[in-house]
């Protein structure tokens, strides 16, 4: 009982992190809970707040730290050190789809049997997930999903199986389509543009929509909606969006840490060799 008032307190208290935006205390703070939430996991397996708390906080780490230095070490030309960062990143999103998939479990059984297709898994998540509520374990799920997948795109078994985290993703959508700064319609934005063949009329739409809907206050949407610029070859979008995220001071204290996190990497991507690597001529 001790153990399961404790997890649902600090859940509630985890929010108050996002109002810091301390890159490095951000960190160390993460790592910590990690440890913590798989202790607590440890002696209450059946909590649903710890579980959510591993799903979300090992898919976050893996974005915004241990991607962060695998970046870094790939810009400076050191592989070896990427590669390593690269396997912890894989090894974070594999633990996050793990406890969310479990997450899930708890509602619904089948999963295993549905998400052998597109046709039947989309079926399963409209049958078994139909409250808003259901959009929060949906989402996190999906996206270590996606991510997994966009870290590990040389992979063809891993690429094949990114319907999965899609059709999770597209159902948090649908069912609350404001929730985290409308980080799902951000999600199948970035899908629906992750090629210039793709669905790319789609993604503008999403993009802009997601804009509108945050008050262009959660600059992770100008981040992503930027990569879109790179995959098109449009210098003009991808400037703009990386421009107006290190241009606003602090749009919203609420969302203080993330927006941290987009204006550290708006700097890097800015950088003329990652606009070398778009395709961007430079002066």
């Amino acid at each position: 009982m001790l153990t399961n008032g404790e997890i649902e307190g600090t859940r509630r208290g985890a929010t108050a992190m996002d109002t810091v935006a301390d890159f490095e205390l951000g960190k160390s703070a993460t790592q910590a809970g990690l440890a913590q939430f798989e202790g607590m996991h440890r002696i209450a397996p059946k909590n649903e707040d710890a579980l959510f708390l591993l799903t979300q906080g090992w898919g976050g780490y893996a974005w915004g730290f241990v991607e962060d230095e695998m970046e870094i070490a790939r810009d400076r030309g050191d592989d070896a050190t990427a590669d390593y960062h690269k396997d912890r990143a894989h090894m974070a999103y594999d633990r996050a789809i793990f406890y969310g998939l479990e997450l899930l479990g708890h509602q619904a059984e089948g999963f295993a049997t549905a998400s052998k297709n597109d046709k039947d898994l989309q079926a399963w998540l409209t049958k078994h997930f139909t409250d808003k509520d259901d959009a929060v374990n949906l989402f996190w799920t999906g996206y270590a999903w996606m991510s997994r997948v966009n870290l590990l795109q040389d992979d063809p078994a891993m690429v094949a199986d990114l319907f999965i985290g899609v059709a999770l993703v597209q159902r948090s959508l649908e069912l609350d389509p404001d929730y985290y700064g409308a980080s799902a319609m951000v999600a199948m934005a970035a899908y629906h543009g992750r090629t210039a063949d793709a669905e790319v009329d789609e993604a503008k739409k999403l993009f802009e929509l997601a804009l509108q809907k945050t008050g262009r206050k959660a600059l992770t949407v100008q981040l992503t909606y930027a990569q879109l610029g790179c995959i098109l070859g449009d210098k003009g979008l991808y400037d703009r969006m990386l421009k107006e995220v290190l241009a606003v001071a602090d749009p919203d204290p609420q969302q203080r840490f993330n927006n941290m996190l987009a204006k550290r990497r708006a700097r890097r991507y800015l950088d003329p060799k990652r606009t070398a690597d778009c395709g961007f001529m430079t002066k």
